[in-house]
């Protein structure tokens, strides 16, 4: 996966205050965050089924 030219998304639930900035990115077989606000300090890579449980788990918080 390459990141540095992949199209990153701001997240839907992204607060314009600027807090809570999430950008999202991904191919068939995995997903990458990373904060939108400082987008240079490193990324989280995680398989899709990973990334549903965890988006899954955010939802019920």
């Amino acid at each position: 996966m390459d990141l540095i030219t992949s199209a990153w998304r701001k997240a839907s639930r992204s607060s314009d205050a600027g807090d809570n900035c999430v950008e999202v990115t991904g191919t068939s077989n995995a997903v990458a965050l990373r904060d939108s606000k400082d987008p240079d300090s490193g990324h989280i890579l995680l398989s899709r089924k990973d990334f549903r449980h965890f988006a899954e788990a955010l939802k019920s918080l």
